[in-house]
C-alpha cells in the first residue's frame, strides 16, 4: 500500500476524534475492536471532504469544530453537558456561542438574533417543520439514530437554500455498518429503542422508536414540564374561578418513529430510503355548571410531521459522482377548542405539504480544485382553516408555491492545506411571487501557523416561508404559530445578508475562537415576531439588523475540561410605519449571553456543572395612566428589559460494563436543571379587562430532576 499522509493531530486529541479526522482525509475506515486493536478497512472509491477534518473537541466530547467554522456533534461520542445526560441535539447546541432559546425550548432556537422559523432544519436532507416534543421542551429527533449533526451559522454551502439565520443538518448513516448496533433506554419522560441490523454486507435496516410515558404515569419531571409549557394557555386559564370552568382528564403523549434502508448496490451505486413520523397529542375535558346543570366538553390539539426520502448516489469515476434525491415532508397542526360558557366551538388547522427533487453533481478537477453543482425543484402547499360554530364562520385558505433553484460552487485547497476557499452562487426562482435572486456564498480559511488561522464567511440567503401569529390564544395558546407563504405584499420574501471574520487558536489543549459578524434581515412582519404590546394587532413589514461577537475559551487537562462561551450583540428592528420610523430593540435582543461549564471524568463516572447567564429580554412597560381611550397606554416599545436570566445545572453518569465479550454497556444518569430553583421570567405582557390592566408573567422551569438508564450493544 502506498504511503498515506494525514494532518498532524493536536496534543491529547481523543482517539475517536483522531480516527474521525483520519477517515475524513483518507479512504480508510477505522473500527475500535477493544482497548488494544483497531480494524482498518478500505472505503469503496469515493472522494472525501477535506474541509470536514475536525480540528479539536469543542466544549465536550462528541462536539467538534472543523476547518470551515461549522460545529459537528456526534451523538455516539457524546459525553455529558450540565443538565443533560443524553445527547438531545437541540438542547446541546444551545451551549454554543451565538445560539440560544429565548423561551428555554428546543422549538425556538435563536441563531444570532433570528426567529426559529428562520432556521432550516434537515433530517437526512429532508426539510422538517416540527422540531419539538412536549410542544417544545424535548427534541423530536431520537439522537441515538443520528450519525452526526452539523450546525452552520454563516457561510452556508450554495446547495442549501432557505434558513436566513442558520442551518441544522442531522445526518444518518449512508452505508451499512460492520456489525449490529442497538440500544434502549428510558427516563422520567419517555422510553426509546433503536437497532441497526445488517441484512448482508450490502444491505442494512435501521429502526428507532420513542414514546412518552406521560399518559401512563405522572412523574415529578412530567408535572414540572406540564406546568411550564401550559402556563397561561386555555388549559390553565379555564381553571380560574371567574369563569366557573374547570379542566379535568388531561391526557398527553408523544412518539416518534424512524426507519432507514441502505443498499450498497455495487462499489459505485448506493440507494437509501428514509422515513420519519413525529406526533404530539393533548386532550382534556372542560366542565362548568350552567343553569344548574353540569356540562362537559372535550378539547385538544395534535401536531405531527411525516417525512419520507429516497436517495440514489452513483460514482461514475473516482473524480465524478452524482446524487438524486426525492423527498416529501408533511406538517399538520389541528386544535379544537370548546368555550362551554358561550356554547362555541373553534376548530383551527395548519397543514403544510413540501415535495422536492434535487440533482447534485461533484467533479474533482485536480488535487486542488473541486466543483459541485446542482438543480432543485420544490412545491410547497399550505392550508389554513378556521371554523367557528357560534356565530357560524369558516375560513379556508390554500396557497401553493413552486420554486426552482440552480447552484454551483468551487472548492480550492492549497497543496499545504493551509489555504481553503469555497465560493458559490445560488439562483432561486420563486414562482408565486415571480421573483428571481442570485445569492453568493463565501467560505475562506487561511492557516498562518500550526496553531492560528483566520476565517472569513459571507452569504446572501432568502426564504419564502415563515411562521406567523394571528392571535396569541390560537391553537389553545400552546402552538400559536402557523406556517404561511410569501405573497409579495403583506408577507414578503425574507432576504438576508451576513458577513463575519473569525480567528481560531489551538495549542496545548487550549482552544480560543472569536468571530465578529453583522447580519441584516429584510422582509419580516410584525405577525412573525410575536409582539404582545402596542404592535400586537398591527400588520407591518420591516427589517432587523444584528451585529456582535461570539467568543469561546476551551481548556482541557487530563480528566477535566472547562469552557466559557460568550456572545455580545445588538439587535434592532426598523419598521418605517412604526415608532415614527425609528429603530427599537428586537424582541430577541440579548446583549450579553454567557455560559461557563466544566466536566470531570473519574473511573466510570462523569460529572458536569455549568452556569448560564444572559441579560433579560426587552419588554414594553405601561404608562400612567394605564388606560387611554379604552386601550392600554404603552410606553416606548421594548425600551426596558426583564430581570437577568440565571441558571445552574448539574449532571452525572455512571457507566457499567455488562459484557466485555459481547460489548454490552449500560449507563445510569442523573441531571438537575436549575439546581438553585431560580425564578426566571421568560416573558411579560399585559391584558385589559373591564378597564383594569393586569400583568402576566411566564416563568422558566424551576428545579427539574431527571433520571435515565440505557443499555447499548
Amino acid at each position: 500500500m502506498d504511503a498515506i499522509l494525514v494532518t498532524p493531530p493536536t496534543e491529547n486529541t481523543s482517539l475517536e476524534n483522531l480516527l474521525d479526522g483520519f477517515e475524513s482525509e483518507t479512504n480508510l475506515r477505522f473500527t475500535i475492536i477493544n482497548g488494544r486493536y483497531i480494524a482498518i478497512t478500505v472505503f469503496k472509491d469515493q472522494i472525501q471532504e477535506l474541509d470536514e477534518v475536525y480540528l479539536t473537541e469543542y466544549i465536550a466530547s462528541g462536539i467538534s469544530t472543523n476547518r470551515t467554522g461549522q460545529i459537528t456533534i456526534k451523538p455516539k461520542n457524546f459525553s455529558i453537558l450540565p443538565g443533560v445526560t443524553e445527547p438531545d441535539v437541540l438542547l446541546t447546541i444551545q451551549a454554543l456561542p451565538g445560539i440560544s432559546s429565548i423561551n428555554e425550548t428546543v422549538s425556538n432556537i435563536n441563531i444570532r438574533g433570528g426567529t426559529n422559523d428562520q432556521n432550516i432544519l434537515l433530517w437526512d436532507n429532508i426539510k422538517m417543520y416540527q422540531s419539538g416534543h412536549f410542544f417544545g421542551l424535548i427534541s423530536a429527533f431520537n439522537p441515538y439514530f443520528l450519525k452526526k449533526v452539523t450546525v452552520t451559522k454563516n457561510g452556508t454551502s450554495a446547495q442549501h437554500g432557505d434558513g436566513v439565520s442558520g442551518m441544522i443538518q442531522m445526518e444518518l448513516d449512508a452505508h451499512p455498518n460492520d456489525s449490529l448496533i442497538a440500544g434502549a433506554g428510558m427516563n422520567l419522560i419517555h422510553i426509546d429503542g433503536f437497532a441497526k441490523v445488517q441484512l448482508n454486507k450490502k444491505m442494512e435496516v435501521q429502526v428507532s422508536a420513542r414514546r412518552s410515558i406521560t399518559d401512563l404515569v405522572e412523574t415529578p419531571t412530567y408535572a414540572i414540564y406540564f406546568d411550564r409549557i401550559f402556563q397561561d394557555s386555555d388549559i390553565t386559564n379555564n381553571n380560574q374561578a371567574t369563569n366557573n370552568t374547570t379542566t379535568t382528564n388531561r391526557d398527553f403523549y408523544f412518539y416518534d418513529m424512524s426507519t432507514k434502508f441502505i443498499y450498497d448496490i455495487s462499489k459505485t451505486d448506493n440507494l437509501q430510503f428514509s422515513f420519519l413520523n413525529i406526533f404530539n397529542d393533548l386532550s382534556y375535558t372542560e366542565e362548568a355548571t350552567l343553569n344548574n346543570q353540569r356540562q362537559a366538553v372535550n378539547s385538544g390539539i395534535t401536531q405531527r410531521n411525516f417525512a419520507t426520502g429516497l436517495t440514489y448516489t452513483r460514482e461514475w469515476s473516482p473524480a465524478f459522482s452524482t446524487q438524486l434525491q426525492f423527498y416529501t415532508s408533511n406538517y399538520n397542526l389541528e386544535a379544537t377548542n370548546f368555550n362551554i360558557t358561550d356554547n362555541q366551538r373553534l376548530f383551527q388547522e395548519n397543514d403544510l405539504a413540501d415535495s422536492a427533487i434535487k440533482l447534485h453533481t461533484k467533479y474533482r478537477i485536480n488535487e486542488n480544485f473541486t466543483i459541485e453543482s446542482g438543480y432543485q425543484f420544490s412545491e410547497i402547499g399550505i392550508t389554513n382553516i378556521q371554523d367557528v360554530s357560534n356565530p357560524q364562520f369558516r375560513s379556508d385558505r390554500k396557497e401553493v408555491m413552486r420554486n426552482h433553484a440552480v447552484y454551483s460552487e468551487v472548492h480550492y485547497f492549497s497543496d499545504s492545506y493551509r489555504t481553503m476557499l469555497t465560493f458559490g452562487i445560488r439562483g432561486n426562482r420563486y414562482g408565486k411571487i415571480d421573483t428571481f435572486r442570485f445569492e453568493p456564498r463565501l467560505n475562506f480559511r487561511q492557516q498562518f501557523s500550526n496553531h492560528f488561522s483566520l476565517l472569513v464567511l459571507g452569504e446572501y440567503k432568502s426564504q419564502a416561508i415563515s411562521q406567523v401569529i394571528d392571535l396569541q390564544n390560537d391553537f389553545l395558546g400552546i402552538e400559536k404559530r402557523r406556517w404561511t407563504l410569501a405573497n409579495g405584499t403583506s408577507v414578503p420574501l425574507i432576504e438576508s445578508k451576513q458577513a463575519s471574520v473569525g480567528v481560531q487558536y489551538n495549542k496545548n489543549n487550549l482552544l480560543i475562537t472569536a468571530e465578529a459578524y453583522v447580519k441584516d434581515v429584510d422582509g419580516i412582519t410584525t405577525r412573525s415576531q410575536g409582539f404582545q404590546n402596542q404592535f400586537q394587532f398591527v400588520n407591518a413589514v420591516g427589517s432587523y439588523t444584528t451585529h456582535g461577537i461570539d467568543v469561546l475559551f476551551n481548556k482541557k487537562w487530563h480528566d477535566f475540561n472547562t469552557w466559557l462561551s460568550y456572545s455580545l450583540s445588538k439587535n434592532d428592528y426598523e419598521f418605517t410605519s412604526l415608532n415614527n420610523g425609528e429603530q427599537f430593540p428586537n424582541n430577541l435582543d440579548i446583549t450579553h449571553n454567557l455560559t461557563l461549564g466544566g466536566t470531570y471524568s473519574w473511573n466510570d463516572f462523569e460529572f458536569s456543572l455549568g452556569t448560564y447567564f444572559r441579560t433579560g429580554r426587552p419588554t414594553t412597560s405601561v404608562g400612567d395612566p394605564s388606560v387611554v381611550n379604552g386601550e392600554i397606554n404603552y410606553n416606548s416599545p421594548n425600551a426596558e428589559n426583564l430581570e437577568d436570566y440565571f441558571r445552574t445545572d448539574f449532571s452525572t453518569t455512571y457507566r457499567l460494563t455488562l459484557s466485555k465479550k459481547k460489548k454490552i454497556y449500560a449507563k445510569i444518569g442523573l441531571s438537575v436543571w436549575n439546581i438553585f430553583d431560580q425564578q426566571n421570567v421568560l416573558n411579560e405582557y399585559y391584558n385589559l379587562d373591564n378597564q383594569v390592566v393586569s400583568q402576566i408573567q411566564n416563568r422558566a422551569l424551576g428545579i427539574t430532576p431527571n433520571l435515565s438508564f440505557r443499555v447499548d450493544f
